[in-house]
């Protein structure tokens, strides 16, 4: 297995750090929004003790070395205001999979996601070497594909029927991924508009 796979991840937006029980309280009233969970295949908003089994799930796949789950967190205040991890991970392919991404809706368009994007595909590539890096989502979440061909994240087809979400409903999923070659393409990109972020504010 990979060392060192959860490691913090420091950026000026957000910090990247290993999930715990002590980010529960506040990542819970972060989740509140109906439209966090929308399109996820597990929806822990509104119940505490949905919520919790979702944290003690990542906290359990974390442990257990099957996937690394991050507080997303607010590198001024400290303050966690969503989750992301790397799961499907194939170690002996050198390859990952980001997901289980979201935010509280306060923080999209913030640069907060463009920012822990950066800060994964940054360790992926660079500290763990990953040749390839994917993701995927509900084929109808329109919002998270153009966010993934934003990246640019390459989109490779739909996968039909792939998962059982919410009690049955069958979902089909759009795979995208970013390999070794378009790294620095996508880490100038991202840099890029982070930059542009930051102008935006200070004017």
């Amino acid at each position: 297995m990979w060392k060192n796979l959860a490691s913090v991840l420091e950026g000026d937006i957000v910090r990247l750090e290993p999930l715990a029980r002590r980010h529960e309280e506040r990542l819970f009233e972060a989740a509140q929004h109906e439209s966090v969970w929308r399109w996820m295949h597990y929806d822990a908003g509104g119940s505490r003790e949905r919520f919790h089994a979702w944290l003690e799930d990542a906290l359990a796949a974390s442990s257990a070395g099957t996937e690394a789950a991050f507080a997303t967190v607010d590198a001024a205040t400290g303050e966690p205001v969503g989750s992301t991890r790397y799961l499907a991970l194939r170690p002996e392919h050198r390859g990952l999979e980001i997901g289980w991404t979201w935010l509280a809706p306060a923080r999209w368009q913030t640069g907060a996601n463009v920012e822990a994007k950066l800060l994964m595909l940054e360790h992926a590539f660079e500290r763990l070497g990953c040749l390839r890096v994917e993701f995927k989502t509900d084929s109808r979440n329109e919002r998270s594909r153009a966010a993934l061909a934003a990246l640019p994240a390459k989109f490779e087809g739909i996968f039909r029927k792939h998962m059982l979400v919410r009690g049955g409903e069958r979902r089909d999923s759009a795979y995208y991924s970013i390999i070794d070659d378009e790294w620095p393409e996508v880490r100038e990109n991202l840099r890029r508009r982070i930059d542009a972020i930051r102008k935006e504010e200070t004017r």
